[in-house]
């Protein structure tokens, strides 16, 4: 090769190389934070890349995700924020009741939270309509839900006087939820019962606990861990002949006796559309907060033979889904 060719060559790599390092720097890269696994959130990690699909982002072709799963520790949460901000990623979507830490982060990168609570009481964003900051999202209101849960657990055992509530130790909305359901059960002559857990080593404990104090009936939080020890919580539910509501239907596949609770799935699409609109150009500031108002009651009929209970034809009616 002639030295002026091999010049010519070695100039063309060097304007080469920043192109194709421009190209790849182009590629947006979503970070994702959720407290619980991708095996408790498989349907709405799918929802949600269904989303990003419909508006044209492809995982691996024209966009990329860096998923952060805390398995549970939601002290873990901080740090997995910390290092999607140094990587310095387009978009975070802070799932799983992470959104008060990732707004305490001070970042501005763009943020699309869930909330199973009030965003404004929770002082996420300062008003549904007009978010006013880097912080968008959509808001499902699991204690506004804890109320009717109630109602239809009591549809099911009437004759329940104490209600038994168990949470996670580490859910930031347990207190909120707790208030809720609390006013609920005086409201219709009941009385709540809580325990808090911090591992599925106390699973056992708790209900045992629940039996010493006459817990009639259990609402069980719809807390991202518990979705990890489903099986464990319908199990220890039937062996303690306690009947159950859930916040989420993965609970009554798993043997759960009922389940009332926001589509999941169904928001985390939200989630998803929410992100590509942001990849394509538009603030956070200028989305509204979703309000998700589908919510789906499922029930299992082979667990109410089970304990020896009886849906009532109401119930059935108004079911979404019928296992038996």
């Amino acid at each position: 090769m002639r030295r002026r060719d091999f010049i010519m060559l070695l100039g063309g790599a060097a304007a080469a190389a920043p192109l194709v390092a421009s190209a790849q720097q182009s590629t947006p890269v979503v970070g994702y934070v959720h407290p619980g696994s991708l095996d408790g959130e498989r349907r709405q990690v799918d929802a949600f890349h269904r989303a990003l699909d419909e508006a044209g982002f492809m995982e691996g072709q024209n966009v990329k995700i860096e998923y952060r799963w805390a398995e549970g520790h939601f002290d873990r949460v901080p740090a997995m924020l910390a290092d999607l901000i140094q990587r310095q990623v387009t978009v975070i979507v802070a799932g799983g009741g992470t959104a008060l830490a990732a707004k305490a982060t001070g970042t501005s990168i763009p943020i699309v939270f869930t909330s199973g609570v009030d965003p404004i009481q929770q002082g996420i964003v300062k008003s549904l309509n007009r978010p006013d900051g880097n912080m968008t999202g959509v808001a499902f209101f699991f204690t506004a839900l804890g109320p009717k849960q109630l109602e239809f657990l009591l549809n099911v055992v009437p004759t329940a006087t104490i209600v038994g509530f168990l949470t996670y130790t580490g859910y930031p909305y347990a207190k909120s939820r707790i208030g809720e359901l609390d006013e609920a059960a005086r409201a219709l002559g009941r009385k709540l019962v809580v325990q808090s857990v911090a591992s599925e080593t106390e699973l056992e404990p708790a209900f045992a606990a629940f039996k010493d104090r006459s817990a009639d009936a259990l609402i069980v939080s719809a807390d991202p861990i518990f979705q990890e020890w489903k099986e464990l919580l319908a199990a220890a539910a039937a062996r303690h002949a306690l009947p159950a509501c859930y916040g989420l239907r993965e609970f009554v596949s798993a043997g759960g006796l009922m389940s009332y609770g926001s589509d999941l799935p169904n928001a985390y699409h939200q989630v998803g559309e929410y992100v590509a609109r942001i990849l394509k150009g538009e603030k956070p500031a200028d989305l509204p907060v979703i309000q998700a108002t589908k919510v789906e009651l499922v029930l299992n009929l082979k667990t109410a033979k089970t304990l020896g209970l009886t849906f009532p034809l109401t119930l059935l009616g108004r079911a979404d889904e019928v296992i038996e």
